[in-house]
């Protein structure tokens, strides 16, 4: 188990070594000698050529002439060089197109075009990789495009062996126009970068030498992109019969799942049939049991498809999806309606030991389904999955209802936050679930730990504090005693800070031996701002802001503080929250002498509110405010938004 989280750390520190050895070879080849070109003007002519190709009109606008003329490379001038810019961007193009005897794998030729492009400055090196890539490809989609209209299109695609319909490579060439337009967004900002005079730079020399470290890989990763990108290109040249027959067989077939999602079924069946048992009538296993199944055993549920790496989530994640989806107290409620089924995904053509190795562990280990063989899945089906529905590595859970519909692209945040409580899992049940929330301790907190959801029902006063300064924490934590020993009942919660590390781990260790007061385990604080992540992200994503949404600034709050210290102090189910930064709450509580006689009458929240924002106005403003009845509301008090008063409660019943 504790091999992940070492694993994990091995393979950050291992990454950074390797970063490590990669800059300092890249830098070996590094040798500029004064060459110089205009790489923003070679950049637009770059995108004119991956524009145009993407485009199938042969008719050109007066615009696009303009367009052209402006970034004609003919206007470019190579500064320093013998060689002319055209016969420059060949020789790469050469050498990336060239697969010669002993010139190694994809990283020993990248550094091969390093040696090539040593004298050039790094915005130029990029931007002539490009250059000489969009050559290539522009080459390649010309042929394509003109070949229904000029014969001599047609004899040069079939002496290339190019193949007949260019609709069967739309995934590919999707593929590579998107991570095509990732390497201009990175370079860019590395033309910006290499543009700034040094004076703008500034005197932070340390950030700076950061930041040129980032500018050296992020260039390596877009010239070995290129490579990559163009050994795609030399593929597609020379595509056997057999290779064609594959891929028109894929693009059909993606076309197939494309038009059965837009369709209505009867039921689940013929959709789960085709993404997973075209080959095998038995595609499915029971992880519990292990046991063989069709897909008839998901028939009239909602199936919830856990798809992502091989690996699933870190440790902490799965167990707590476990517990929200199969050990939720509302799961009784729901029990049978749905099923949650795991897709693994490698991101390499074929399945590697560990990959293999973890799948048989988890798929051993979980009390869901799984795909039984999930190396056998078509490749046409794993594509779809990752552009239609949009899988990038990250887990995602999305969700079909009983007839097949999608009906959320990624339900993994509301499985999260509030287990099977959100079934059916759809965008109308996340919006619905919403709707009803208010800003609570029980919203933060739920199901992360039965003490705190218990002390939540009981209606206690909590406290929720985090940062990573221990003296800070060590002097709340005294002011904190001195309250409590005072008589408040008042129950302290630590959850470090955002994306909690070893420093949070040492200072939970700190926190029981000194202090004897630490109820959350470093899992269970990971938990908690898991939840809050979660918030964030499904808020985001039903285009929810910070600026409209209250729940969604105060979570922003929480994941963005800074380490120097926060707390939130709350009371039950009630709304009435108080969140106070490091430096205002030890101010406030050195003067609990002052407002701790308060307590008796607006309880410890109200009391602390009325230090932290005195009332606005010298007598009570009149100001009524009706509000909906909700579970929970009857407890505690409510604070007056015009005067920062304890507002008197009347019933009124309709």
């Amino acid at each position: 188990m504790t091999s992940v989280e070492s694993g994990s750390f091995w393979t950050r520190s291992k990454l950074y070594l390797d970063d490590e050895i990669l800059i300092k070879k890249l830098l070996l080849s590094h040798d500029p000698d004064g060459r110089r070109l205009d790489s923003e003007m070679l950049l637009s002519a770059v995108e004119n050529i991956m524009f145009y190709a993407t485009t199938s009109s042969v008719l050109v606008s007066d615009k696009s002439i303009d367009a052209n003329r402006k970034s004609n490379i003919s206007n470019i001038e190579l500064i320093g060089s013998q060689d002319s810019l055209v016969h420059t961007i060949s020789k790469i193009a050469h050498e990336m197109l060239c697969k010669c005897p002993g010139k190694g794998d994809l990283h020993s030729r990248t550094m091969v075009l390093f040696d090539l492009l040593g004298n050039y400055r790094w915005d130029a090196k990029v931007a002539l990789a490009l250059a000489a890539f969009a050559t290539s490809y522009g080459e390649f989609c010309l042929i394509m495009q003109l070949r229904p209209h000029i014969p001599l299109a047609v004899s040069v695609a079939n002496f290339k062996q190019l193949p007949s319909d260019i609709s069967m490579l739309k995934p590919q060439l999707k593929a590579l126009r998107l991570l095509f337009k990732t390497m201009v967004d990175f370079t860019k900002c590395i033309i910006e970068f290499e543009g700034l005079p040094v004076t703008h730079v500034g005197p932070d020399i340390e950030n700076l030498a950061a930041m040129k470290s980032e500018i050296y890989v992020i260039a390596y990763w877009i010239i070995r992109s290129t490579m990559a990108c163009s050994s795609q290109i030399t593929n597609l040249t020379a595509m056997k019969p057999e290779q064609v027959h594959v891929l028109t067989h894929q693009a059909k077939l993606h076309q197939t799942l494309l038009n059965l999602f837009k369709e209505s079924h009867v039921d689940n069946q013929e959709v789960l049939q085709i993404l997973f048992a075209l080959k095998d009538d038995m595609p499915l296993k029971n992880c519990s049991t292990q046991e063989k199944l069709g897909v008839s055993e998901l028939k009239s549920k909602v199936v919830l498809l856990l798809v992502s790496k091989p690996d699933l989530l870190p440790l902490e994640q799965l167990f707590f999806l476990v517990h929200q989806t199969y050990d939720h107290p509302h799961r009784k409620k729901v029990e049978g309606s749905y099923a949650i089924m795991w897709v693994p995904l490698s991101f390499s053509e074929t399945w590697t030991n560990t990959e293999e190795k973890w799948f048989n562990f988890l798929s051993n280990s979980m009390p869901c389904y799984s795909v039984r063989q999930p190396w056998s899945l078509n490749s046409a089906v794993i594509n779809f999955m990752k552009e239609e529905w949009n899988y990038g590595g990250e887990a995602i859970m999305v969700v079909l209802d009983s007839e097949g519909t999608i009906t959320n692209l990624n339900a993994l945040d509301m499985a999260f936050i509030w287990g099977s409580e959100a079934y059916p899992f759809s965008l109308s049940r996340e919006n619905e679930l919403w709707d009803g929330e208010q800003w609570t301790m029980q919203l933060m907190t739920n199901e992360i730990h039965p003490i705190l959801t218990q002390w939540v029902e009981e209606g206690r006063n909590i406290c929720i504090y985090g940062s990573a300064n221990l003296d800070w924490i060590r002097e709340f934590s005294a002011k904190m005693k001195e309250i409590k020993d005072a008589g408040v009942q008042l129950e302290m919660i630590y959850v470090g800070k955002n994306n909690p590390d070893e420093h949070v781990k040492d200072i939970l260790i700190t926190i029981r031996r000194e202090l004897h007061s630490s109820l959350l385990s470093f899992t269970k604080v990971q938990l908690f701002w898991l939840r809050l992540e979660s918030m964030r992200r499904s808020k985001s994503r039903l285009g929810n802001t910070a600026s409209t949404d209250h729940i969604l600034a105060e979570v922003l709050a929480l994941l963005y503080n800074d380490d120097n210290g926060w707390a939130v102090f709350g009371k039950g189910l009630s709304t009435d929250i108080v969140r106070v930064q490091g430096g205002e709450i030890i101010q406030c509580l050195n003067l609990f002498q002052q407002w701790g006689e308060n307590v008796a009458q607006l309880e410890f929240i109200g009391a602390l509110r009325t230090v932290l924002k005195p009332p606005l106005v010298d007598g009570p403003c009149n100001h009524t405010e009706v509000i909906p009845y909700s579970e929970g509301l009857n407890e505690g008090n409510i604070v007056c938004q015009k005067c920062n008063r304890l507002m008197k409660k009347f019933i009124i019943y309709e």
